[in-house]
């Protein structure tokens, strides 16, 4: 089954009584250039890999990575797509559905019970409505990943690969830079889907980082300096944190100056050390 073909997708999904959910954010790709190029770049050539699919739909990429991967586990919420994906993945057998949330299932024991002696990576058409949770997610949990290669709303791919000193860069920007190292790998403009969604797509990939860029004294108080940093953008540092944390203007405005952040400057202006730095200062101040 050819399920690029519009019209077959429709026959397809029609046989099933398939209606498109919008609370499910639900697009399917149709674009043949697609799949096969974000399968080839989540892999960059090596063969030992398993991968995590998130919201398979109809099987358009998790066709791709069956190609490509040792193993493929693949994540379906809707259940009404998993007699759909039987008949269109029925000539893989690399690939095992299962029906759940992937915000609710234990990933790293998936991945402990799925994927002995591979390397495993993630790789989905994330909705655009639960992008930053699951992705957020993926990374919090410190999984044992090599990369995250997903499509996303062009404009979060933007905000989700800005690094921490550029204007796009906001709270969650700067956890994906800590964790990981991000990059757009390439658009895709908005009718490759059905039904086409109102914005074009970005693919990205999110190579996990061995280690951290820096060393915060505390974790936990680090990430929550950085959004209250950025709580309030068209605000100084030094008034965001002070409000946010509720902190002593004047003594968080020394401790800022004598970590080498300037109390004046916007939390977007902050590189991935200055944001460092101003967690060093809030630390002296609560410790």
């Amino acid at each position: 089954m050819e399920l690029y073909d519009i019209n077959q997708i429709k026959s397809l999904l029609s046989q099933h009584g398939f209606n498109f959910s919008k609370a499910l954010g639900q697009n399917f790709l149709i674009n043949p250039d697609v799949c096969p190029k974000m399968a080839e770049m989540c892999f960059e050539g090596n063969d030992d890999f398993g991968v995590i699919e998130i919201g398979p739909g109809i099987g358009v990429l998790t066709k791709e990575l069956c190609k490509k991967a040792k193993k493929v586990v693949a994540i379906e919420l809707d259940k009404r797509l998993l007699p759909i994906l039987d008949k269109t993945l029925k000539e893989f057998d690399n690939i095992e559905i299962i029906s759940g949330d992937a915000m609710k299932l234990d990933l790293k024991k998936l991945i402990e019970e799925k994927f002995k002696g591979l390397k495993v990576a993630v790789c989905a058409n994330l909705p655009y409505y639960i992008t930053s949770p699951i992705i957020m997610g993926l990374l919090e949990k410190q999984l044992p990943l090599d990369n995250i290669t997903v499509m996303v709303q062009k404009e979060a791919a933007d905000r989700l690969c800005a690094a921490p000193g550029e204007r796009e860069c906001g709270a969650v920007s700067a956890a994906v830079s800590y964790y990981s190292k991000p990059e757009i790998l390439f658009s895709v403009d908005r009718e490759s889907f059905i039904p086409a969604p109102k914005v074009d797509s970005s693919v990205i990939r999110l190579k996990i980082r061995e280690n951290a860029p820096i060393t915060p004294k505390d974790e936990e108080l680090f990430f929550r300096c950085v959004k209250a940093a950025f709580a309030q953008r068209r605000k100084t540092v030094l008034n965001s944190l002070s409000a946010t944390l509720s902190l002593n203007k004047q003594e968080l405005s020394d401790a800022l100056s004598k970590n080498g952040v300037s109390p004046t400057l916007r939390a977007e202006a902050l590189s991935m050390d200055k944001l460092n730095r101003l967690c060093d200062a809030v630390f002296e101040l609560t410790r």
